[in-house]
């Protein structure tokens, strides 16, 4: 059994952009403070993030692929894990448990469920430690949407009594808490954030990601088509409230492209970029008009061009909030998720609530996850 004392904590992250897998591991064994130990990343071998993206929709042979994609995933988590303990020199029973995400493959907290892949008994046996999984699904059965649960942590290592903040996470979708002196009062998807990005850079330039928004800056935006993204009903709809790839793909994309004929790709990425922003701002604005700044995390926090958007689009609504990244509070923008998901696991081991039902809608609060020994 590993030392309870220590409280050490893996948290694993692989998000919407579908590009690899995050690792940290933490101590919590300060009083309200956490000791980032080593960090790592991993990236998908190409035919592991292939078979996650078909997953992403109906598809032939769902369980089968599914089942190979997630030991496939298990093994990486293992692989992002094996680094962790040998770059730090942390044996595994000094490690309470590891936080495992896994990979959303679908989201439908209206319906009542939602599916995050990853064979945690497998990586509970390549690791030799504790596993937690499956977060969302305790909060969707009470009542909740299961996301966001980033909230809470931010919560925990943001929150300030001085300053009213908002923590926007850029990841393939976006979301924002709001911080109140402290207190978190919401947090919600905003909608895409870097996945429409992503997805139209590689159909044109073959690339994973538009380095530094470079090829957004080049384009100039199309105010119709952006006026058309704006119109999905989903910006418009009231928190609690959570996306993803169920809703924001490529079909998405196409079916607002088809009105607009002969536009450059360089142009549809700027508005891209610009529906982004302007989904942040909008919710910022609207939600949290009395922010004093919105530090950013994820991703999106590397994407110069898409932060000077955001501001951009805060100054029209005349918002005074000042964006940052998170690195200015102590935390790199790549480890805030990973982080969050050590603080889920052991708030699991340690038997406390880990959603926020002002964030999810749950009826309450509710410990997250479910244990795979090791």
């Amino acid at each position: 059994m590993p030392d309870l004392q220590t409280k050490r904590y893996i948290g694993l992250m692989s998000g919407t952009s579908l590009d690899g897998v995050d690792g940290v591991l933490a101590d919590f064994s300060g009083e309200g403070s956490i000791r980032t130990i080593a960090t790592a990343y991993l990236p998908f071998p190409q035919a592991l993030r292939d078979d996650l993206l078909r997953l992403q929709a109906p598809t032939d042979n769902e369980i089968h692929i599914e089942a190979l994609a997630a030991k496939g995933l298990a093994q990486v988590y293992a692989e992002c894990v094996a680094k962790l303990l040998a770059d730090s020199g942390t044996p595994c029973d000094e490690v309470t448990a590891i936080g495992a995400h896994g990979q959303t493959i679908r989201h439908r907290p209206e319906l009542g469920y939602t599916w995050q892949t990853g064979n945690p008994a497998l990586l509970a046996e390549l690791s030799r430690i504790d596993v937690i999984a499956d977060f969302r699904s305790r909060d969707i059965a009470a009542g909740g949407q299961g996301a966001p649960l980033v909230p809470a942590f931010h919560q925990a290592v943001f929150g300030n009594e001085e300053e009213t903040r908002v923590v926007a996470n850029i990841g393939g979708i976006g979301n924002i808490s709001l911080l109140d002196r402290g207190q978190t009062t919401f947090g919600f998807d905003t909608g895409p954030g870097n996945v429409l990005m992503d997805t139209w850079i590689g159909q044109h330039l073959g690339r994973g990601y538009d380095a530094d928004g470079a090829w957004a800056a080049s384009g100039k935006e199309i105010p119709a088509l952006l006026a058309d993204m704006m119109a999905e009903p989903y910006i418009a709809l009231p928190p609690p409230k959570s996306t993803g790839r169920d809703l924001f793909h490529a079909r998405w994309l196409n079916h607002k492209l088809a009105p607009h004929a002969s536009v450059q790709p360089e142009d549809v990425q700027a508005t891209l970029a610009a529906f982004t922003a302007e989904t942040l701002a909008d919710a910022v604005s609207r939600h949290a008009p009395a922010a004093a700044a919105v530090y950013v995390c994820g991703g999106g926090a590397y994407n110069r061009y898409l932060l000077q958007r955001l501001r951009q689009s805060l100054q029209q609504r005349h918002h005074q909030a000042q964006v940052h990244s998170t690195d200015a509070l102590g935390i790199s923008p790549n480890h805030v998720e990973a982080l969050a998901f050590a603080w889920l696991a052991q708030r699991f081991v340690e038997r406390q609530a880990g959603n926020l039902p002002a964030a999810t809608g749950a009826k309450g609060p509710r410990i997250l996850g479910a244990l795979y020994p090791a």
